[in-house]
């Protein structure tokens, strides 16, 4: 089972592809940039998340449904793949994920990501490619046009001879005539090429500006990085939430607050998060020490549970 090419196809369509025990893959939106007098358009910027391992049945179900497999058979190859996965990680082995990323252990034991840029997994930006243009200087140009300045030539009236023999008169007159319209039209092909020196000018001058305005902008960073424990701005007094796990589909939620439920917990479902997730905990605390503890504690039967800080 080609577990990256089922990953893969779920990164088109949604922000979050959760592969259960192991982790989860994010997208975000990254605007249109240039770089190195290259165009690049609009994409999605992969991350990785080891936190969110939880089971949310995105990933299962679409591998179930393609390959033809029962739910649970499908979950069990999920499974051992994942745990494959984890243990070439922990020889010390870089995991390749083709077409998304290529993963490693950091020497703190944490899972490292580098995406890989060569798919774009934005549909709207479908059909789009890098475009490059060639570096044009304002100093060149500004050079050249002076040097068309000083080759332009002037005008002149030939002077009056003083002899007065018609047949040179007339010669003087034809030379003159081919003389004119000779330098009338040199002129007018060095101003016309002044003139398209100076529209490169112009456009050079406005394609730095362009790029000067694309890099004030914030994109996503996609250097390897490890993902701490959500807090959100304080405006009141922090809420401490030791959460059981984050699921897709909100069915899966309530059936996990049903099973807490039932071992004696007393559960809270949390607002969505904006990846879409419906997030259930064991219970809140105003106390930090007391939901550690607690944390801690609850790690025996439930190792994929962490801490969400929430300062309502």
């Amino acid at each position: 089972m080609q577990l990256d090419h089922y990953i893969s196809d779920l990164l088109y369509r949604y922000s979050c592809v959760t592969v259960p025990g192991f982790g989860s893959f994010l997208t975000q939106f990254r605007s249109a940039r240039i770089h190195n007098h290259t165009f690049f358009p609009p994409s999605k910027a992969i991350s990785f998340n080891a936190q969110l391992v939880s089971n949310d049945g995105l990933l299962i179900k679409h591998i179930s449904g393609t390959e033809g497999l029962s739910y649970d058979e499908t979950a069990k190859n999920v499974k051992k793949i994942a745990l494959s996965w984890r243990e070439s990680l922990e020889r010390e082995e870089k995991l390749l994920l083709k077409n998304i990323g290529l993963l490693w252990l950091n020497k703190e034991g944490s899972i490292q990501f580098q995406p890989f840029t060569e798919t774009n997994y934005l549909t709207d930006a479908f059909g789009l490619g890098s475009v490059s243009s060639r570096e044009v200087t304002r100093e060149t140009l500004k050079k050249e046009v002076a040097a068309l300045e000083e080759k332009t030539p002037i005008l002149f009236t030939p002077e009056r001879r003083a002899r007065k023999r018609s047949y040179l008169k007339y010669a003087a007159i034809l030379l003159l005539s081919v003389s004119v319209g000779t330098i009338g039209y040199q002129s007018l092909k060095m101003e016309q090429q002044k003139e398209q020196l100076q529209i490169q000018m112009a456009e050079q001058e406005a394609q730095e500006e362009l790029q000067r305005t694309i890099q004030q902008a914030t994109f996503f960073d996609t250097t390897p990085m490890n993902l701490p424990s959500i807090t959100l701005k304080a405006t009141k007094k922090p809420l401490y939430y030791v959460v059981a796990g984050a699921f897709r589909v909100e069915e899966n939620a309530e059936k996990k607050m049903e099973e807490l439920s039932a071992k004696g917990y007393t559960p809270e479902r949390l607002d969505p998060t904006r990846y879409g997730l419906h997030q259930v905990a064991f219970g809140s605390y105003t106390d930090a020490r007391e939901a550690i503890n607690f944390l801690n504690k609850v790690k025996t039967e439930a190792p994929e549970a962490w801490l969400l800080i929430s300062e309502n």
